[in-house]
C-alpha cells in the first residue's frame, strides 16, 4: 500500500483537477442517479474469522429528475483491500462505485451522480464524491451525515441550511431536512457549484431525511447485500 504521504498527494492532485461550478443547470437535468455503499464479510466457508474476506457493495440506482422516479439500476461486489482510515475512504470505496456506475446501460448514464460522502467537504478537498467525480468526469454531489472538517452553525428549523467554513473557505452546508433529525451535510463534489448542490438536494428531499437518489441507493445495496450474505 501506499504510504499516507503519497495518498494525500493523489488526494491534492484530484482537487486540483476538481470544477466547482454549474456544467449544466437544473433545467438541463434529466437523470440522476445516487450512490451508496454497503459492507459484508464472505461467509460462504468455513475459514476462521481473521482469514473472512470484507466485500463492499456499491449499488447506484437512476431516477428521472425531478419526479424521481425510477429508471435503472446497477451494483458492484469487490473485495475490501483498503483499510478504513477517516479521510482516505475515497481510495476503499470509489473502486467499487466507478465500477457500478461503469455497468449502467449507456442509455440510462446520468447527467448527475449524489454520492453517500463527502465532496470538498474533506480536509484536502477531495472527498469520495469529488474523487468519483474527477475520475468518471460527471457532475457529482456529496452528501454526509457527519463533518469531517470545517464548522458552521448547526439549523434548527425544517429546511433551513447554514454554511460550512473550513479554511476561511465555503464547502457545504448544514441543511436540517427534516423536523427531528439531525441535519444532512450537502457539497459539491464535481462540475456543480455551492448553490446548486444545495437547491438541487433540497429537490430530492421528498418525505425522507436523506435526498431520494441516496436514499434508494441505500435500500438497493442492503437488499443486495441480503442475497450475497446468505
Amino acid at each position: 500500500m501506499k504510504t499516507t504521504g503519497e495518498l494525500y498527494r493523489i488526494q491534492e492532485g484530484i482537487a486540483s483537477k476538481a470544477v466547482i461550478e454549474d456544467k449544466l443547470t437544473l433545467e438541463e437535468l434529466k437523470l440522476i442517479a445516487g450512490a451508496d455503499q454497503a459492507f459484508f464479510y464472505d461467509s460462504k466457508n468455513d475459514t476462521e474469522d481473521k482469514d473472512r474476506q470484507e466485500k463492499i457493495i456499491s449499488a447506484v440506482v437512476v431516477l428521472e429528475y425531478p419526479s424521481m422516479k425510477f429508471i435503472d439500476y446497477s451494483y458492484s461486489v469487490m473485495p475490501v483491500d483498503f483499510p478504513y482510515i477517516p479521510g482516505l475512504l475515497s481510495f476503499r470505496e470509489a473502486p467499487a462505485i466507478i465500477n457500478a456506475f461503469n455497468a449502467l446501460k449507456n442509455k440510462n448514464k446520468p447527467d448527475l451522480l449524489v454520492i453517500d460522502g463527502c465532496g470538498i467537504n474533506h480536509p484536502r478537498f477531495a472527498g469520495l464524491a469529488t474523487h468519483v467525480g474527477v475520475t468518471l468526469n460527471i457532475a457529482t454531489i456529496g452528501v454526509a451525515k457527519n463533518l469531517l472538517c470545517g464548522n458552521g452553525e448547526v439549523p434548527t428549523e425544517e429546511g433551513e441550511e447554514c454554511v460550512i467554513k473550513y479554511k476561511n473557505i465555503e464547502i457545504g452546508y448544514y441543511l436540517k431536512s427534516k423536523k427531528g433529525c439531525k441535519p444532512i451535510i450537502v457539497a459539491p463534489g464535481h462540475k456543480v457549484s455551492l448553490e446548486t448542490s444545495l437547491r438541487l438536494i433540497k429537490n430530492c428531499i421528498h418525505k425522507h431525511k436523506l435526498p431520494e437518489p441516496t436514499r434508494i441507493a441505500h435500500l438497493y445495496a442492503n437488499k443486495i447485500k441480503k442475497v450475497f450474505h446468505n
